[in-house]
């Protein structure tokens, strides 16, 4: 199935080094704290990106990676910062490293006007990947300063940073595995191989996030090193997770990974059994004051529990891909503690969460803490799909809310996938599930995606317009979850608002009366007119997608009651696609859809 993407930016260095300044000068005016330290560590990351960018450019460029001057100078740059992050870090948030000149020498060192390219770094994004523990992972590894740390770009540029400052060692050096997923390939200057690898008691540290399906990119650079007369005894792995690599692995890697020394501690490590200053329940009392009582956890689709008596009731949920939330209960109101992201990403939602609140859309937010966000938790079973409300209140208030969304959230035309990608999704995905005649009739369906591309107005759409993640207060709906999903790992990314319109269609089995009532007051909020040809390519494209990350979903989990909820939901929107693509052929106009089942 398609379903995962990458969003990728392209900026200036100049735009990048202006945004890492202002990061940075903002914290020598905060007072200590883990606020201060959160926006140290997204400066860290923003000079991550920026030496990512630069060193990549020049590996496009010659073909290999080499130990340039810019490539030498950008490690260093982010070796200090890396110090100041740690330095913060073990003082409990008290100690603020003054930066040295020589570190904006090298930061502001770079042709300004040269355009880099980066992409959303999975772990900090998604998967509460915290640099910290990297820096923890060092400490206990036993290694020493005579250590070689070498960093996998993207994210690996900056955690070896942070693994050489634990280590005591020197600026480490970043490579970029290229070539087939799950057989990639390092190529690196003779000349470097050679200095690198010729000390023979020097140890060497592999650092990235993953494994993921294969671990070809951890396993490129250990065979490059074992080629040149490393032994295996003296490579050791930072790794984020503690599993083994994944079915694509090849038998030499797997055999490796087994026996390698492997160093990491978790989030969970970190935060949720760490030293008190490093608690995330000590970062939530810094916003919300004492806490009643211990975090509760949420993740993985258990937050049913708080709103559903019965399991049979339940929605399907991606527990895979569903990030870590928490409850906290202070002076007796009970909040949502929900990962967002490190860096700009948590700060932008918390702005977005701001807006949506004070225009009566969403819940209020309390605030940010070092990539989670706080926001009051409504309790009770009280999801659009358990209650009832009168419908024309509901389209108009669906209708003001994405209105809104259009009008206040405009993104950048490369953030979210063309139409010309999602058209060839929505037919594959349709084959694969539903058979090649499906998938036929609707490629036949499916406008011309060049036609109407230069008609779409982006924007950070909310992509999951689902009963449950409605609340219902009074004669009132509240959207939970609008922040995230225009930004998952997937291959939408922020769509033209007919995304939603079809989703919300679909979703809350909208009939055509209800839908056109829906377009209405879209165009009147936003003040713009929805366009029916682009809410025609959109309808299908959104069914074609949900049927195949349902499937996909369920297929990563085997079998089971959660894996039995995501096929039915999955089977729901297969059956509503051939009923689209029947109705076509009958050129009949949209009708009521079916009712949404429970589970």
């Amino acid at each position: 199935m398609l379903v995962y993407g990458d969003i990728e930016t392209v900026e200036t260095v100049g735009a990048k080094q202006a945004a890492v300044t202002g990061l940075l000068s903002k914290t020598f005016s905060m007072p200590p704290g883990i606020e201060r330290h959160g926006v140290l560590v997204s400066a860290f990351i923003g000079t991550s990106e920026l030496v990512q960018g630069i060193v990549d450019l020049e590996f496009q460029e010659r073909g290999f990676d080499t130990l340039s001057e810019d490539h030498a100078s950008g490690m260093e740059c982010l070796s200090i910062l890396a110090h100041a992050v740690d330095k913060s870090w073990c003082s409990g948030f008290g100690q603020l490293s003054p930066l040295p000149h020589a570190f904006f020498e090298k930061l502001n060192g770079f042709a300004l006007s040269r355009s880099i390219r980066t992409k959303q770094v999975e772990g900090y994004t998604f998967y509460a990947l915290y640099p910290e523990t990297y820096l923890e992972a060092a400490r206990a590894s036993g290694l020493g300063a005579n250590t070689q740390v070498i960093g996998i770009r993207s994210i690996g540029t900056g955690l070896s940073a942070l693994v050489a400052a634990a280590l005591g060692a020197p600026a480490p050096l970043t490579l970029r595995p290229a070539g087939h997923p799950f057989g990639r390939e390092v190529k690196v200057d003779p000349s470097l191989t050679k200095s690198l690898t010729a000390q023979r008691e020097k140890a060497f540290a592999i650092v990235d996030e993953g494994p993921g399906l294969s671990g070809s990119s951890f396993g490129a650079v250990a065979d490059w090193l074992e080629e040149a007369g490393v032994s295996r005894d003296r490579i050791h792995f930072f790794p984020s997770h503690s599993g083994a690599l994944g079915p694509q692995a090849s038998a030499r890697h797997r055999a490796r990974w087994v026996s390698a020394p492997r160093h990491l501690v978790t989030m969970d490590d970190l935060l949720l059994r760490g030293s008190p200053p490093h608690r995330l329940e000590n970062w939530m009392e810094d916003l919300l004051g004492p806490l009643d009582g211990p975090l509760e956890e949420i993740s993985g689709g258990a937050w049913r529990t708080r709103r559903y008596s019965d399991e049979s009731s339940w929605p399907p949920a991606n527990i895979q891909q569903e990030k870590r939330k928490f409850l906290a209960r202070a002076e007796g109101a009970t909040w949502l503690v929900k990962f967002a992201g490190l860096g700009e990403a948590g700060e932008r939602k918390l702005r977005m969460a701001r807006q949506l609140h004070q225009a009566g859309f969403s819940p209020e937010p309390a605030g940010c803490r070092h990539g989670f966000l706080v926001e009051r938790w409504h309790g009770g079973p009280n999801g659009l799909d358990r209650a009832c409300i009168d419908r024309r209140s509901l389209v108009d208030q669906v209708g003001r809310y994405l209105g809104f969304r259009r009008r206040h959230f405009p993104a950048l035309d490369h953030q979210g996938a063309s139409l010309e990608a999602l058209r060839p999704m929505a037919v594959y995905n349709a084959g694969q599930a539903l058979g090649d005649a499906v998938a036929a009739a609707l490629e036949r369906s499916l406008a011309d995606p060049s036609t109407l591309e230069s008609r779409m107005r982006r924007i950070c759409t909310d992509n999951r317009l689902q009963a449950w993640e409605w609340l219902v207060s009074g004669d009132k709906v509240i959207k939970a979850d609008a922040l995230d999903h225009s930004a998952a790992h997937d291959l939408i990314g922020h769509q033209d608002v007919t995304w939603d319109i079809a989703g919300a269609i679909v979703e809350l089995d909208l009939s055509g009366e209800e839908a056109s009532e829906l377009c209405r007051t879209v165009r009147q909020e936003s003040g713009c007119p929805v366009d029916q040809d682009l809410l025609a390519f959109m309808l299908p494209c959104y069914l074609a997608f949900q049927l195949g990350a349902h499937l996909m979903a369920a297929d990563s989990l085997g079998e089971g009651p959660e894996a039995n909820r995501l096929r039915r939901a999955a089977g729901r929107y297969g059956n509503l696609l051939q009923d689209h693509l029947n109705r076509l052929s009958r050129s009949e106009p949209l009708q009521e859809q079916e009712e949404v089942p429970a589970s």
